[in-house]
């Protein structure tokens, strides 16, 4: 059976899942699209043959339609499509963050579970991706003794002028709050954000640039995090593991190291759809092969929820002042510690 995707939201990210599903996704097919600029919608569907809808709502209600993604901006009207796809019983990968704040995610877990099935799947990438895999497999297996340090930093090269400090955490931030929780296995204890007096000249207004963030697990993992959004360098993301025996750490893919003018250089992707465009494809072949199965496998709409909550108190960290916030998070429910 070959699954009719819609696609909600084609500007970047929207776009780079239509060329996916369009060219390197199988046992799928684009089969509509719909966008707030009708012109983007319909430059989607000259070029993969896929049908345009007026609306969100009246792509998730087609009978032409089995299964949706929604990667919409802003990011808060990610909420209203799950929760429509939901009642209509269609599966969903909703990019991240599933929505802005905990309070949305619970109602989208509520819906899902109200709904006696698993529908949704969110978009954190970074668990497909292979060097983030290995990194996993080594914790699991203890390879170099246990996890005690761990050291990040999330640098994009630049950002719009509409991109502010809340955005810093909960749109790219979020991505070493989710996959940090899934390579360890254990939940966030406590967490701390600051605001170093020295910002970059390339911030604009509403952005504090950088952000330093920092994390500690239930069993004393402790976790820093560089959030360097203008950097004017690439886009540049870097995690080591530091464990009792030894260290493993992310490494760039590329396919080149040139030596040139007395140096050797290592390109750096310039956006994430080039750093993480293998994770991408992996993901939607995941969401495909899960839907033809009847069983998602990917992060759920619970993984939303603890990383909203896990932002949300990284807000009010950073809001009072660098105070150390504890996580309370509520007892996971049955339906997903089954899945």
């Amino acid at each position: 059976m070959t699954l009719r995707i819609g696609i909600i939201g084609v500007g970047t990210m929207g776009s780079d899942h239509a060329k996916r599903l369009s060219t390197r996704i199988n046992g799928a097919t684009l089969a509509g699209v719909c966008d707030l600029i009708p012109e983007r919608a319909q430059k989607m569907a000259d070029l993969y043959g896929a049908k345009v809808y007026a609306t969100g709502k009246d792509l998730i209600d087609s009978p032409d339609i089995d299964a949706v993604v929604v990667a919409t901006l802003p990011h808060e009207t990610h909420e209203q499509f799950v929760l429509e796809a939901i009642k209509q019983k269609k599966y969903v990968l909703s990019e991240k963050p599933l929505t802005t704040s905990a309070a949305g995610c619970r109602r989208v877990v509520d819906a899902e579970i109200a709904g006696g099935k698993r529908l949704v799947q969110v978009g954190f990438m970074r668990r497909f991706d292979q060097g983030y895999q290995e990194i996993k497999q080594a914790i699991q297996n203890k390879t170099y003794g246990e996890p005690l340090l761990i050291h990040c930093a999330h640098r994009n090269e630049d950002t719009p002028l509409n991109y502010n400090s809340d955005m810093a955490i909960v749109e790219t931030a979020i991505h070493e709050v989710d996959v940090l929780h899934w390579l360890l296995g254990e939940d966030y204890d406590s967490v701390f954000c600051f605001l170093p007096k020295k910002q970059t000249r390339y911030t604009h207004k509403g952005l504090h640039d950088p952000q330093i963030i920092e994390m500690d697990t239930k069993s004393g993992v402790h976790i820093d995090l560089e959030v360097f959004v203008c950097n004017h360098m690439g886009y540049d993301i870097n995690c080591r593991v530091v464990c009792e025996e030894g260290e493993i750490a992310l490494h760039t893919p590329q396919n080149t190291i040139v030596k040139v003018a007395e140096s050797e250089r290592e390109s750096i992707p310039n956006d994430f759809t080039v750093r993480f465009k293998e994770a991408y494809d992996r993901e939607m072949q995941a969401f495909v092969d899960g839907i033809n199965a009847d069983q998602l496998t990917g992060p759920t709409s619970w993984d939303g929820l603890i990383a909203c909550v896990t932002c949300d108190a990284l807000f009010a960290s950073r809001d009072e002042g660098g105070v150390r916030k504890k996580i309370e998070l509520p007892e996971t429910p049955s339906f997903f510690q089954e899945q």
